[in-house]
Parts: structure tokens; sequence; C-alpha cells
């Protein structure tokens, strides 16, 4: 495995795996809070459960990963949790639609952040970047289930996933780091 020094323009593999790690319990989070508010007999629980044991699944390999590769977490877990809750839930709690929306638009955003790491690791990492392919591969199904079920009917579509894609690139920058 290369190991990252100052100055290297490659993210190095601890951070890729600190992110994710991150970024995939924020997920669950998010589903848990959209099921909270929705609650199971809504005709939307069916798909956001599906999609929470996808995202489960995903955080338990990064949990593994992080154990055994000796990567330290991030700092922000706590804020992750209450954060992706509230999110999930007040998108929710706006109507269906919405809570779709952001699962669009978090689901773009960790498309594009998936894609450049499967390009930074090239072969580097086989592990890694086999479970990044198979991780985005099961977002993209989601983002496209969230848009078929409504997702840009939100009242302020455009807006919202702007903004929830914003926050996804600044959690993605800190979690890197911090």
């Amino acid at each position: 495995m290369n190991r990252w020094k100052p100055g290297d323009r490659r993210e190095p593999t601890q951070a890729m795996i600190r992110v994710d790690q991150a970024g995939e319990y924020g997920a669950t989070r998010i589903y848990a809070g959209q099921l909270a508010v929705l609650g199971d007999r809504h005709p939307a629980a069916r798909a956001i459960h599906h999609m929470a044991a996808q995202e489960e699944r995903h955080r338990a390999f990064f949990d593994d990963m992080i154990v055994r590769r000796g990567v330290r977490p991030t700092l922000f877990q706590p804020f992750w949790d209450k954060a992706g809750f509230a999110l999930g839930a007040i998108t929710a709690a706006i109507g269906p639609d919405a809570a779709m929306a952001c699962t669009a638009a978090v689901e773009t955003e960790i498309d594009r952040h998936y894609q450049a790491q499967r390009d930074e690791l090239g072969t580097s990492d086989v592990e890694l970047s086999d479970a990044i392919a198979d991780f985005q591969a099961e977002e993209l199904e989601h983002r496209d289930h969230a848009l078929a079920a409504g997702a840009e009917n939100a009242i302020g579509y455009p807006v919202l996933s702007g903004f929830i894609r914003l926050g996804c690139k600044i959690a993605i920058a800190a979690a890197k780091r911090i």
C-alpha cells in the first residue's frame, strides 16, 4: 500500500476510508429520519427500508476496514448522527417528494465522490476499489429510484437539491481531514 506524504496530490487511502465510513453512517441516519416521520406504513417505506439496508451493509464494510487498517474515524461522527437524522426527518416532513429529493441529491454527490476515488485508486488497492464500485452501483440505484419516485416534484427542488449537495460536499471535505 502506498503511503501518503505531505505534498502528495493524491488523497491518502486512510482519508478515503474515513470519509466513506462517515458518509455511509450519515446515509443510514438520513433514512432513519425519513422513516421516523413517514412511518412503516407509508408507500415509500418499503423502498426506504431497502436502501437503508444497503447503506448499513456499506457502513459495516467501512467500519470493519477502519478497524483492520487502523484508520482514525472522523471526529464529526456525533454531528453526522444528529445532522443526518434531522435532514431525513425534515425532508420527509416536507413530504415524500422532498424525502426523495434528499436521496437524489445525496446520491448524486456520492456517485461523483466514489467515481473520483475509483479514478484515483486505479489498481493500487483492489479491495477498496472493488467495494467502492459495488457501493457506487447501489447508490446510483437509490438516486434513480428517488428520481422515478418524484424527487423533482418536490417544492423548490432545484434549491433544495443544491443546498443538500453543497452540504454533502462540505461534509466530505471535513471528514477527510477531521
